[in-house]
């Protein structure tokens, strides 16, 4: 498939960046500052995406209070809970050349966004982060029930996903009809929700690119191993039946391991906000 470099010399956006955001209205201000720096410094028409998932907090006033400027930040809202659904809603309400997400947290540093963005511009339909990455910096301070849940975790979801490593870290980008391809259909809402939406994209036949990342376990992180363990195995279980029909149909997905990008400099860069 032709891949058509950005075009800087209009005012479409070129990449997207959704954040959903439930009672997160303490942590975002810090993360729109450092993701709008990075996002200014690649040098084309980016937008940040804030999903109001249905939050109780001040979220969507700490979004509205945000100044105007070349990066803008828009703000939208999803009712339905679930991390998945929130990300889902800002994807398909995306115009974006290429489209993808991380957390409000912040936990995946984004200095690896103009790594992403010419993988992606050079042919990639996918680009996922991933802590398993042999490159990966990883600072982590999960009990060790977590650390064997996770374990468990990448077992099975391997019968749905064979062509990365790890699916959990939320930092994904896509081309855009990619993305709208695996998010149209999503039917997991939770954490689970990258399985589905892998899984997907590799029944597709589309090229994924696993990058490493630098990745700091946030404290305050939604994810409880006990009230939302159980319920991610019981979601892959739901996707692989989904899925499986699909399975004889899935083409060979070449995975590359690449090296790790220089830090992007922080630069400063304000936002504007389209309700």
């Amino acid at each position: 498939m032709e891949v058509l470099p950005p075009d800087v010399s209009s005012d479409a956006v070129v990449l997207d960046v959704v954040v959903p955001a439930f009672n997160e209205a303490e942590r975002l201000p810090a993360t729109l500052l450092l993701l709008r720096a990075a996002l200014a410094n690649l040098g084309v028409p980016c937008r940040v995406t804030v999903v109001d998932n249905a939050s109780t907090d001040g979220t969507a006033e700490v979004v509205s209070t945000v100044l105007p400027g070349t990066v803008p930040v828009r703000l939208l809202w999803c009712g339905e809970r679930g991390k998945g659904f929130a990300v889902r809603i800002g994807v398909l309400a995306s115009d974006a050349r290429y489209v993808g997400f991380c957390d409000a947290d912040l936990a995946t540093a984004p200095d690896n966004l103009g790594q992403v963005l010419s993988l992606l511009v050079e042919g990639a339909d996918a680009v996922v982060g991933s802590r398993a990455h042999p490159e990966s910096v990883v600072e982590e301070r999960h009990s060790l029930l977590r650390r064997w849940g996770a374990v468990a975790f990448r077992s099975a979801v391997r019968q749905v996903v064979r062509g990365v490593g790890e699916t959990q870290c939320g930092f994904k980008f896509f081309r855009n009809d990619v993305a709208r391809r695996a998010f149209a259909p999503l039917r997991c809402g939770g954490f689970a929700f990258d399985v589905e939406v892998l899984g997907r994209v590799e029944r597709a036949g589309a090229r994924l690119v696993e990058i490493p990342v630098n990745w700091v376990d946030v404290p305050g992180s939604r994810f409880s191993p006990v009230r939302h363990g159980w319920q991610s195995f019981v979601d892959v279980a739901k996707i692989r039946w989904r899925l499986r029909r699909t399975d004889a149909a899935i083409l060979p997905v070449p995975v590359v391991a690449i090296p790790v990008a220089p830090d992007v400099t922080s630069g400063a860069a304000t936002v504007g906000l389209r309700p």
